[in-house]
């Protein structure tokens, strides 16, 4: 039995990576949308039940699939031992870092160290001067966790952009 979906049919076993990497049973449909990426919602909302599974490997799926679907409700709800909660965090950090895609205001692809220009004439918090349109930035920094801001200094401060006011130079 798939111990995701509770399917019996096309049974196979999956391993699920990390420090403590064990195998599970899985369907071909849970197989098949876990290994290219693309989750079918409506397909995992077994994920409720299965959340709840007494084998550490399962728990561990089930959280990373449903931080995947965006489904923090039910993460909220997970029990998960220290040690099942830092390997099943420890699949999500190269997952996150691949997700991440900085994109200017044009929709190109920003990187750390590069150069901008800022599009509209912004009021910077905390200070009384305004960042000019035009004004270009150097050597930018992306913030670890927003894909909608980058770091620079501007008149010699260091501040936070949203990157919809940017574009690259």
């Amino acid at each position: 039995m798939c111990e995701l979906c509770g399917s019996d049919e096309e049974l196979s076993s999956f391993v699920v990576s990390g420090r403590d990497a064990s195998e599970v049973t899985l369907c071909a449909t849970c197989k098949t949308q876990i290994e290219s990426g693309e989750l079918d919602e409506t397909h995992f909302n077994c994920l409720n039940d299965s959340m709840w599974s007494e084998s550490p490997a399962v728990k561990v799926l089930t959280f990373r699939l449903l931080n995947k679907l965006g489904r923090q409700d039910l993460v909220d709800m997970m029990y998960l031992e220290e040690d099942e909660r830092a390997w099943a965090e420890s699949g999500l950090e190269d997952d996150a870092e691949d997700a991440l895609v900085y994109k200017d205001s044009n929709g190109v692809t920003l990187s750390g160290g590069d150069t901008v220009v800022i599009t509209k004439d912004l009021d910077v918090k905390g200070t009384t001067f305004v960042a000019k349109r035009g004004t270009a930035v150097r050597n930018i920094a992306l913030v670890h966790g927003n894909a909608d801001l980058i770091e620079g200094r501007v008149n010699g401060v260091k501040i936070q952009i949203l990157t919809k006011f940017l574009k690259k130079s």
